[in-house]
């Protein structure tokens, strides 16, 4: 469980250890509060500056530890 599901539950759609790009903009707003449209994600996978993902035959499957360890690395500290 990580910290986002201790803060606010996520809806049981959501708590699977894959999501499909859908639900990784869902999942991005309800535990980050970053909106990111399907789209983008999409287009993010094309140039490879995304959140990891791997591929069930033409599927595109974002690991959830993937996607938040991609929101730490690009979140910066306030100055």
């Amino acid at each position: 469980m990580t910290e986002a599901d201790q803060i606010t539950p996520l809806p049981p759609h959501l708590r699977k250890l894959r999501l499909r790009r859908s639900e990784v903009a869902e999942y991005l707003l309800a535990a980050h509060g970053i909106e990111i449209a399907p789209s983008t994600l999409c287009k993010w996978a094309t140039s490879g500056s995304g959140p990891p993902f791997d591929r069930l035959n033409r599927t595109p499957l974002y690991p959830r530890v993937g996607v938040d360890a991609w929101v730490a690395s690009k979140l910066k500290p306030a100055t």
